[in-house]
C-alpha cells in the first residue's frame, strides 16, 4: 500500500476534526463480502458521503465471496467475519482490521413462545443443527425447559446457502460443544447441514425462512435478527449462566480477548465471563497491503480511518457493538505498519 504519509499519527480528537471537512477530492471505493457488518457499512458510507463527498459502495455477498473478491482484486476492500490466517494473508499481500463486534444467535418460530422462553445447551443445540432432535418436545430440549409446554412440532433446520463468516462462527461454536456435529456436519463457511435442513442466501436468507416456517430454528447475526423482531433462544454459556444475545452480553464476551495476535482475530467464543454470549464474533476488513491505484487505496484508509473516529455510535444503534477503545488504538497501530 502506498506510504500513508502518518494519517493515524494524529490524535482521535484530530480525526474526528479532520474528518468533519470534506476532502480536497473525493474518492469512490467499492467493497464486498460479510453481509453480518452490511447495515453498519452501508450507514457509515451514507454518512461519511454527507462528510467528505467520497461515495463508498458495499454489496453484501458474504464473507467467502468477499475474500474471493479482494484476492482477485475486483474491490477495494472485502468484508469478512471469517478472519483469514496469518500466512494467508501474508501470501495475498493483505492486511485485516477488526471493525465492530456481533453475536451470531439463535432464532427460533415458535408461536406463543417470546424471547428467553426456550433454553438451550450448546450440546443440545449441536444435535438439534446436525439434525439428531427433530421435534421441539424431545427429551433432551424438555430437560433444559422443566415445566415448559413444549409442542410436538417438527423441527425445521434454516442455515446459509452461501459461504458465510456466520456460519464460520456458528459452527465452529457447534463443533467445540459436540465431536458428532464436527466429525458429520464439520466447522467452516460452509458445511455439511442434513438433507432436510433449509438454506437461505445471507441473514436475510436464513431470517426470512425462519420468520415464514413454524417449527424453524435458524441462525442469524444480532441485527437481524433485533430488525426482524425474532425470536431468541437463551443459551447456556461456559460459566453455567443461560444468557440472551445483547450488546451487553457480547461485550462481556470479548473483555478479556487479545487483539494483540497478528491478524487482530482472537477467538471470541464460548469465554468464561459470567454473562458471556457463546457465540460472539468481530467482523473485519480485508486491504491491500500494496495497492495499484495510490487513490484508491488511500481512500480506503480515510474511510477506515473516519469509520474509527464517527461510526462506532452508530454501529451501537444497529445493534453492533463498538470496538473498546483499546482496541481501536490497535487497529491504529496495525494500520500505521501498512508500507
Amino acid at each position: 500500500m502506498k506510504k500513508l504519509m502518518n494519517w493515524m499519527a494524529a490524535p482521535l480528537v484530530g480525526l474526528a476534526l479532520a474528518a468533519a471537512a470534506p476532502l480536497a477530492a473525493a474518492t469512490d471505493i467499492t467493497g464486498a463480502g460479510a453481509t453480518f457488518p452490511y447495515a453498519v457499512y452501508t450507514k457509515w458510507a451514507e454518512a461519511y458521503k454527507a462528510a467528505t463527498g467520497s461515495q463508498v459502495n458495499y454489496q453484501g455477498i458474504g464473507s467467502s465471496g468477499g475474500i474471493k473478491q479482494i484476492k482477485a482484486k475486483t474491490v477495494d476492500f472485502g468484508g469478512t467475519d471469517a478472519p483469514l490466517k496469518v500466512e494467508d494473508l501474508d501470501a495475498a499481500g493483505l492486511v485485516q482490521v477488526p471493525t465492530v463486534m456481533g453475536g451470531v444467535t439463535i432464532v427460533v418460530n415458535l408461536p406463543g413462545f417470546k424471547s428467553g422462553d426456550i433454553k438451550l445447551d450448546g450440546v443440545t443445540a449441536s444435535d438439534i443443527f446436525r439434525g439428531a432432535i427433530t421435534k421441539w418436545n424431545d427429551a433432551a430440549i424438555a430437560k433444559l425447559n422443566p415445566g415448559v409446554k413444549l409442542p410436538d412440532t417438527a423441527i425445521t433446520v434454516s442455515h446459509r446457502s452461501d459461504g458465510s463468516g456466520t456460519t464460520y462462527a456458528f459452527s465452529h461454536y457447534l463443533a467445540k460443544q459436540s465431536e458428532a456435529f464436527k466429525t458429520g456436519v464439520g466447522a467452516g463457511t460452509t458445511v455439511n447441514w442434513p438433507a432436510n435442513a433449509v438454506g437461505g442466501k445471507g441473514n436475510p436468507g436464513v431470517a426470512a425462512n425462519v420468520t415464514k416456517i413454524a417449527g424453524a430454528i435458524g441462525y442469524v447475526d444480532i441485527a437481524d435478527a433485533m430488525k426482524n423482531n425474532m425470536t431468541f433462544v437463551a443459551l447456556k454459556n461456559k460459566a453455567g449462566n443461560f444468557v440472551l444475545p445483547t450488546q451487553q452480553t457480547v461485550a462481556d464476551a470479548a473483555a478479556g480477548a487479545d487483539f494483540k495476535v497478528k491478524g487482530m482475530a482472537p477467538d471470541l467464543l464460548d469465554q468464561t465471563h459470567k454473562n458471556a454470549w457463546p457465540i460472539t464474533s468481530a467482523t473485519f476488513v480485508l486491504a491491500y497491503e500494496k495497492g495499484s491505484d495510490a487513490a484508491k487505496q488511500k481512500g480506503v484508509v480515510d474511510f477506515l480511518t473516519w469509520s474509527l473516529s464517527n461510526g462506532q455510535k452508530m454501529a451501537a444503534e444497529l445493534g453492533f457493538v463498538a470496538l473498546p477503545a483499546n482496541v481501536v488504538k490497535m487497529v491504529e497501530a496495525e494500520m500505521k505498519s501498512i508500507k
